[in-house]
């Protein structure tokens, strides 16, 4: 599976490598750390893909704050070097194989449902850093079950493994993490993202913002039902993801 990365094969199916889903998904690492009062000094975010998490996080938080991408994939690490300057910096390589690495806080936005081995992954990174922050998605609901969407992440995306909520949470505990916080997570593309893209690839946005107005009016019974009960609202509807602090 690791061929799919490094072969160009993911970027054709992806061409943006979600730097889309990117400003969501920073709006919610800042909401974790800052209802937890974590300030790090170093961020090392890994299988960064485009970069453009790691970006704006540098926009949000103080000068002082460095910031690393780590990515196993050629094409990934071409598409950030774009961001790359002073305080953000990327490499192409595999974390676990750099002995000196440590930071304040890792990341791993949608990496461990990829990995073959992802127990002994979590376990090797485990001393590179005192807190981790994970995104799992929670690809087990009744919906996608029923519409057989799970070989479709499979095939589109990688997934090797799929979790529920109480299976990642367990997860990580079995690995050997403390789990200190957690909240679901809910992709929210902004359409001025996608405007921007339009000079890349004009197909690709036209596809991006019927799926995007698509998603927002269908989601929006997912969103009154998740207000009521959110467990059962995940467990049934689908489509969210789970962020966890741990250390």
């Amino acid at each position: 599976m690791q061929n799919l990365y490094t072969s160009g094969d993911y970027l054709k199916k992806n061409p943006t490598w979600h730097a889309d889903e990117s400003s969501w998904k920073a709006k919610y690492i800042l909401q974790i750390m800052r209802r937890n009062n974590i300030a790090p000094k170093t961020i090392c975010d890994v299988g960064c893909g485009a970069g453009e998490v790691l970006r704006l996080l540098r926009e949000s938080m103080d000068t002082d704050c460095l910031f690393w991408g780590y990515d196993i994939s050629p094409q990934a690490f071409e598409l950030s070097q774009r961001r790359a300057n002073e305080r953000l910096h990327f490499k192409l390589a595999d974390i676990r194989q750099e002995d000196d690495s440590h930071f304040d806080l890792i990341l791993l936005m949608d990496v461990i449902e990829h990995l073959e081995d992802y127990f002994s992954f979590l376990r090797e990174i485990r001393p590179k850093s005192p807190y981790k922050i994970l995104q799992i998605p929670l690809d087990i609901s009744v919906r996608d079950v029923f519409l057989n969407n799970l070989i479709r992440f499979r095939g589109d995306y990688g997934h090797l493994h799929y979790f529920t909520k109480d299976l990642a949470i367990q997860m990580l505990q079995d690995a050997g993490f403390e789990v200190i916080d957690y909240l679901y997570t809910w992709p929210a593309t902004p359409l001025q993202f996608l405007w921007k893209e339009k000079k890349r690839n004009p197909r690709l946005l036209l596809r991006k913002l019927v799926l995007v107005i698509g998603r927002k009016i269908l989601t929006a019974p997912k969103q009154v039902f998740f207000a009521f009960h959110k467990d059962l609202a995940v467990r049934m509807l689908g489509g969210w993801r789970l962020l966890v602090l741990v250390k």
